[in-house]
């Protein structure tokens, strides 16, 4: 069988591991998949969001595994299929590709993978970019402002630019075919949710409080960067 149509015959996120580990038989995957609670996306009522109603090419926000972990997630206006890849202590993982009926709609950390920048409600200085904001930001990429590390969410958040070492960290998605819901349940690749929380330790006390590393538990709110962020930074 033709890799592609092999791949895209996948129905289910772990189902398209395995069979992208088959298309790349030289290709060992020595990270696994990381799993925490099965948590259902919802909206900021508490209805669950469904996967047709995400508009395309536009940055929401959720947060997991952690109550101050941010994670962005993206439909993409083409499908996004299996990627080996590796992590800057290289180990190698295969990612499964995106979820849906046009298997375009992706999750990553958003946590910059170089100096761990991330969204907050004040202000915001990485997202995923439709068309550059100047010369040398290329369109349909996570671009990080801080030290200019560019991500393509289509190649499973893949380092196309700048200094940062590995992929941003992958939030693995399932998808009901018939009630049209999202769940997150496990991550994949490089997690730097340690280095995170030491680092940002005083802030996150002040902004998410004693339950920073609470592991979320049931359900994720979905929100448009915009509404969440006061200042999303286009640089």
């Amino acid at each position: 069988m033709d890799r592609r149509l092999f791949v895209e015959s996948c129905s289910t996120s772990v189902a398209c591991l395995t069979a992208a580990a088959v298309a790349w038989p030289s290709f060992a995957a020595d990270a696994k998949p990381r799993a925490y609670a099965r948590v259902l996306l919802t909206n900021e009522f508490g209805d669950p969001i469904k996967a047709s109603t995400l508009r395309a090419e536009t940055n929401y926000v959720f947060h997991y595994p952690y109550e101050a972990t941010p994670v962005f997630l993206l439909r993409l206006d083409q499908p996004a299929l299996p990627q080996p890849l590796s992590t800057k202590t290289k180990d190698s993982y295969v990612w499964p590709g995106g979820v849906g009926p046009q298997r375009n709609i992706v999750a990553f950390s958003a946590i910059c993978a170089h100096q761990l920048v991330y969204p907050t409600q004040q202000v915001s200085f990485i997202s995923f970019r439709k068309s550059k904001a100047k010369k040398g930001v290329a369109d349909k990429l996570i671009h990080c402002c801080a030290e200019q590390s560019q991500y393509d969410p289509a190649q499973g958040a893949k380092v196309m630019h700048g200094p940062a070492e590995q992929p941003l960290c992958a939030v693995l998605l399932e998808h009901d075919a018939q009630a049209d819901t999202l769940t997150a349940y496990a991550t994949l690749g490089g997690e730097l949710f340690d280095e995170f929380f030491r680092k940002y330790e005083f802030k996150l006390s002040l902004d998410v409080g004693p339950k920073a590393r609470n592991a979320v538990a049931g359900r994720a709110a979905v929100q448009e960067l915009e509404k969440f962020c006061r200042n999303p930074i286009q640089c």
